[in-house]
């Protein structure tokens, strides 16, 4: 069982940065695929990106530009998930979640244990 709390998310400009950071504690770090899923007002969950035990990683949105990175820091137990670019669409709480699997999966039914979630907002 791990226990995963996100941080990073705010106000920020379109066409802004954000790095948001996934804290991992409870369990071996090391045995997860973590993954990063986004909710906005009245639309339902979907997968953002996802990194393997193993560090191969999995983009679900707009994956062909760019604009979202993940990566993971085994020594910190921390997975972080740049964003660049930022348009106001990518609005959202943004949660990550564990699996303790070596795959991804774009599902959230997939995975284990949920963060509370970090509330990103793009706007002027």
């Amino acid at each position: 069982q791990l226990q995963l709390v996100e941080s990073g998310g705010g106000l920020v400009q379109p066409g802004g940065s954000l790095r948001l950071s996934c804290a991992a504690s409870g369990s071996s770090f090391n045995i997860y695929s973590i993954g990063w899923f986004r909710q906005a007002p009245g639309k339902e969950r979907e997968g953002v990106s996802c990194i393997t035990v193993s560090g191969s990683r999995m983009n679900y949105v707009e994956p062909m530009k760019g604009r979202f990175t993940i990566s993971r820091d085994n020594a910190k137990n921390t997975v972080y998930l740049q964003m660049n670019s930022l348009k106001p669409e990518d609005t959202a709480v943004y949660y990550c979640a564990a699996r303790s699997r070596w795959t991804c999966d774009s599902e959230g039914a997939a995975f284990d244990s949920w963060g509370q979630g970090t509330q990103v907002i793009v706007s002027s």
